[in-house]
Formats: structure tokens, sequence, C-alpha cells
């Protein structure tokens, strides 16, 4: 039997949201965070009968001013905010996870919740699974990922579950 912490109705998930874009969204100029980050993932309280929908809350990305570019893009390296190593931002998003056999997948439903752009670079990242409990992880290998032309959505492959983190989350 699974003990659930948190439970999020829509209202208050949009609510979430808003106030993590308000708090701790991105701006033209990026400050290092200090701390050591939280990465957590909730889950989300639906009346579909479909599960596993949950909120993936994180800290990623790193100051551009002293990054010569980990993007390649057009033949060109470049950099963009909030994407890639680091800890810079804070980032959520709404997501399914999927599990056939020992594989685990996350895809993204909220279409422009972690970039308008059309890839996103994840960062290695293990993130406290707080509908099983605070001693377990879903661990997210690097990646990165690109937009579904059709859906719009990203798909995190890969997953994984632990009693310990397999990143360190830097």
């Amino acid at each position: 039997m699974k003990k659930q912490f948190f439970h999020f109705s829509r209202s208050s998930l949009i609510s979430f949201l808003l106030l993590m874009l308000f708090l701790s969204g991105c701006h033209n100029q990026i400050e290092t965070v200090t701390v050591t980050p939280n990465c957590r993932i909730l889950e989300i309280s639906s009346d579909e009968k479909t599960g596993g929908n949950y909120l993936l809350v994180c800290y990623l990305g790193h100051d551009g001013s002293k990054c010569p570019g980990c993007i390649l893009r057009d033949g060109q390296l470049i950099h963009i905010n909030c994407q890639g190593a680091g800890n810079a931002c804070a980032v959520s998003t709404s997501v399914n996870l999927q599990q056939v056999g020992t594989s685990i997948t996350a895809t993204t439903t909220d279409t422009f919740g972690l970039t308008s752009e059309d890839f996103f670079n994840m960062p290695a990242r293990s993130l406290v699974t707080m509908s099983i409990g605070p001693d377990h992880y879903l661990n997210i290998p690097a990646q990165l990922v690109y937009r579904d032309s059709v859906k719009l959505q990203f798909t995190f492959t890969g997953l994984f579950y632990s009693e310990t983190p397999a990143y360190s989350n830097d």
C-alpha cells in the first residue's frame, strides 16, 4: 500500500505552478543557488482513472555569462537559460509516468512548462518520490529530448527507481 503525502486538486496545482513561476522563474540574469536544491516528484490527484499524473519540481541550468555554449544548434554551440547542468533555475512541469516491464518513461502533459524551445537539455537528476516516501528516488539520466511534432510534448526515457539517489543534482 502506497503512503501518499501530497494530493493536489487541479486548482491547487495551477496555483502551485503560478506561485513557482512567480517566486522562482528564470529572469534575464540568473543567480547561482548556493543551497543544495531539492528535486521532487509529487503525485497529482485526478478524477481520471489513467493514473500516473505527477508534478516534477527541480532545479537546473547555469549562468550563461560563464558558459561558452552547451547545446549544439545549427552547427553552433549556444547557451539556453534554465536547461542543462547546474541548479540556477527552479522548473516544474506536469508529467505522466508510464512503466512497461522495467522501462519507465515520463511524458510532459503541459505543453510549455519546461520551455518554448523544440528541445530540452535535461541534466541527470534524482527526484525524491513523495508518493512512495522520502527514501525513494526517481532517477532521470541526462538526455537531450525533442518535442513531439504532433502533441508538442517531451518524453524522457530510461528512468528508474532506487532507494538512494543515483545522481548528485549539481
